[in-house]
C-alpha cells in the first residue's frame, strides 16, 4: 500500500490524516502506515501543509490529535487548524454527524486548509502574501 501511496504523496499540496480514537491513541495501523510515510518515502515535505482529524466516543482526542501533529511538525509542514480541535464525537456516523460542533470544525478545517494551500502556492511563485516587519 505505501507504494500506492508514496507518488501521490510526493505530487501533494497537503495532507489530511484521520484516525478513530480507541485507547487515547490512534489506530495502530494508522501509526505504522504514518511511521513508513514519513520516514521511509524520501520527498520533501517541507510547506505541505497538514491536518490531523481525529473521531471518538468519548475521551482520547487531544491525545491522538497531538500524536498525528507531531509528524507534520517534525517534517516541517505547517498545520492547518480550525476553531476548535479537530475532532468528532459519536459512536457510529450517525451519532458523529449529529455533532454539531464537530461538523462545523469539520468545515472551517476544510477551508482553512484550501486557504493554506493556496497562500503556500502563492508564496512559491513569488506573491507576497504578507509583509515582513524588523
Amino acid at each position: 500500500m505505501i507504494h500506492e501511496i508514496a507518488p501521490k504523496y510526493e505530487e501533494c499540496d497537503g495532507i489530511v490524516i484521520g484516525s478513530p480514537v480507541y485507547f487515547a491513541f490512534a489506530n495502530g495501523t494508522l501509526v505504522s502506515f504514518i511511521h513508513r510515510l514519513f520516514y521511509s518515502v524520501p520527498c520533501d515535505k517541507t510547506m505541505k501543509a497538514g491536518a490531523a482529524v481525529v473521531s471518538a466516543r468519548r475521551g482520547g482526542c487531544s491525545a491522538t490529535f497531538d500524536e498525528i501533529n507531531k509528524y507534520f511538525t517534525i517534517s516541517s509542514m505547517p498545520i492547518a487548524y480550525s476553531q476548535y480541535w479537530n475532532s468528532v464525537h459519536g459512536y457510529t456516523p450517525e451519532d458523529v454527524y449529529a455533532d454539531e460542533e464537530g461538523c462545523q470544525t469539520m468545515r472551517t478545517l476544510g477551508r482553512n486548509m484550501a486557504f493554506l494551500i493556496k497562500s503556500i502556492q502563492l508564496e512559491k511563485l513569488g506573491v507576497r502574501i504578507y509583509k515582513t516587519v524588523v
